[in-house]
């Protein structure tokens, strides 16, 4: 049975995930201090700790392959309908015939991979959540979907 302070502690590393919205990179910074404090001392804070940081590198990895496929396609999109005399002839530039006809693909992907990411910051909110209760009540909880970098 795990004492009171080992599940206030795990549950405080899932939630200090959160405060990526207030601080950048928070949700690595605060997790890593919280679980290389006490990882030695308790068995229970050290899988909490490795299941929270490797889930955020997760979503890291994740959010990265969704961004190297996003952005290239609106990039290239974007570029394809870009007037050539507006760029070097400093001339106002003007969307005037952006064609979707032959570029719906690759915006139907890129598209999607925005709404993957979304769908990712909004699964990521209530899994921390349900986690954060999980150690609370003394159970070991494993994140779906995440890779195990930390062993």
């Amino acid at each position: 049975m795990e004492k009171s302070s080992e599940k206030n502690t795990s549950a405080f590393t899932h939630l200090s995930i959160l405060s990526q919205y207030v601080i950048p990179f928070g949700n690595y910074i605060f997790p890593i201090i919280i679980w290389s404090s006490y990882k030695d001392k308790s068995e229970f804070v050290n899988h909490h700790g490795k299941q929270a940081l490797n889930f955020q590198l997760s979503l890291l990895l994740y959010t990265l392959v969704l961004a190297l496929i996003a952005v290239p396609i609106f990039l290239t999109v974007f570029l394809q309908n870009l007037p050539i005399e507006a760029v070097f002839n400093d001339e106002d530039f003007f969307i005037r015939n952006f064609n979707l006809e032959d570029s719906i693909g690759l915006l139907s992907v890129g598209a999607t991979a925005v709404l993957l990411f979304g769908f990712l910051k909004f699964v990521e909110f209530f899994l921390v959540i349900y986690a954060s209760i999980k150690a609370s009540n003394g159970e070991l909880y494993k994140y779906p979907l995440t890779i195990p970098f930390i062993k």
